[in-house]
């Protein structure tokens, strides 16, 4: 267990520190005159956006599972280029084409107005996706070369250049739309370089891989489209609420606050998505030791996300640190408390999750994505047509979205033999 947790905790790190420049975005976006409309365009745009931006979500294990020999290498980095390069596509269409324009009013029941500061943002995020991809493909390797310690180093540079870049832009005056999303170009440039230098200078490929291991593009998309149909359901999952939310009384106000609970929320579910990596990397032997680090770790996860939740800490990082205020802080402490039922289901879900991608039958993970948003959105549907939806029924039927999805990787690890195998 102690080399489960030296391994585990830089990369819980890294999931905080990715999660908490989100929010200092909110923070810095409370700070602008007309602020509720700030961060829920930004909301939506930078929902849009994930949508796309999650089918790089799984780069890491990619590189992590077959670039370990030199052609691995080459052939999963060319794959992730053109992959970052084909979702690029479709975010410059929606940001710069009267079509994209109006699919934004239609979607989330926009004016006019609003659909162009959403493709505002959009049109200048657009270079981000390339530079994701290939953030991300070399983390895996430092990860794949258990140089956890350099992970969680260089994305607290990443935090870092991005807490500072917020602060001068806001200081300097400069628009919200070009404040918020210079300060992501600047953080993922330095990042970008910053572990391209640390795989050249450190990087050691594993010892006991073939070095004429074949490793095909149809491997590559058998074992990555699966996996990225699943990130792209994640991403899906907030429009689709947001779209409801936004037709109701206070719709802005509602979307605000639950963008400033689910990202504070996300700060505990990315330190339980790590664990995709705990099994790629140590495999499936010792599995009860395995589920009893989780169950650790689940615990402490959820006890701290419930202290900030229930205790004046909520008001104080809403409202002193983040500068939100008025019924936007009161919804968003109250989504946060629903939100602590979150961690348990997606430490199950990523348990299965890590047996499924380790066999590399990844596919049992894309039917579960696909039914997490479709029982988000039936629900959804049904809650919005009597009546009932708020703040506090969106995020019940995030989780409960989720829930169908860990049923489902459940059942197929069991049909596909991997957790018998597993355990043997």
């Amino acid at each position: 267990m102690a080399k489960y947790w030296r391994f585990y905790w830089p990369l819980a790190l890294t999931g905080v520190a990715m999660v908490l420049a989100m929010q200092f975005q909110n923070g810095t976006l409370a700070r602008y005159p007309n602020a509720v409309q700030e961060i829920a365009i930004f909301a939506l745009a930078s929902s849009t956006f994930g949508f796309l931006n999650a089918g790089l979500n799984f780069t890491s294990q990619l590189s992590n599972v077959f670039a370990r020999s030199p052609r691995g290498h080459r052939r999963s980095l060319k794959f992730t280029i053109a992959w970052s390069l084909i979702l690029t596509i479709p975010v410059v269409v929606i940001a710069g084409t009267a079509l994209g324009h109006t699919g934004l009013e239609l979607a989330y029941g926009i004016d006019a107005l609003l659909a162009s500061q959403v493709q505002a943002y959009l049109a200048l995020m657009s270079p981000l996706l390339v530079m994701t991809g290939l953030r991300m493909f070399y983390n895996g390797l430092l990860i794949q070369a258990r140089m956890t310690g350099w992970v969680t180093t260089l994305n607290v540079v990443f935090l870092t250049v991005t807490i500072v870049a917020l602060i001068a832009g806001f200081v300097a005056g400069i628009a919200p739309v070009y404040t918020l999303v210079g300060a992501q170009i600047l953080a993922a440039l330095v990042h970008l370089v910053l572990v391209y230098g640390v795989f050249k200078q450190f990087y050691e490929r594993p010892d006991d891989v073939d070095e004429e291991e074949d490793v095909t593009y149809g491997a590559l998309i058998r074992f990555f489209v699966p996996m990225t149909t699943t990130g792209v359901m994640f991403a899906i999952s907030r429009p689709v609420l947001y779209a409801f939310v936004a037709r109701t009384p206070n719709g802005l106000v509602s979307i605000a606050a639950l963008r400033v609970a689910f990202d504070l929320s996300g700060v505990f579910q990315q330190a339980a998505n790590q664990f995709r990596h705990f099994f790629v990397t140590f495999g499936l032997d010792d599995l009860a030791e395995k589920r009893r680090f989780m169950v650790v770790i689940n615990i402490g996860i959820t006890l701290i996300m419930a202290a900030l939740a229930v205790t004046p800490l909520a008001n104080l990082l809403f409202g002193e640190v983040l500068g939100v205020t008025g019924d936007v802080l009161v919804f968003a402490t109250e989504a946060l408390l629903v939100m602590c039922l979150m961690p348990t289901v997606i430490i199950i879900r990523n348990y299965y999750h890590g047996l499924l991608m380790v066999r590399r039958r990844t596919s049992g993970m894309a039917v579960g994505g696909v039914l997490r948003v479709v029982v988000i959105y039936l629900t959804v549907q049904i809650a919005f047509s009597f009546g009932w939806l708020d703040h506090i029924v969106a995020t019940l039927i995030l989780i409960l979205g989720f829930v169908a999805e860990t049923v489902v990787v459940y059942v197929a690890a069991a049909n596909r033999g991997v957790r018998s195998t597993a355990t043997t």
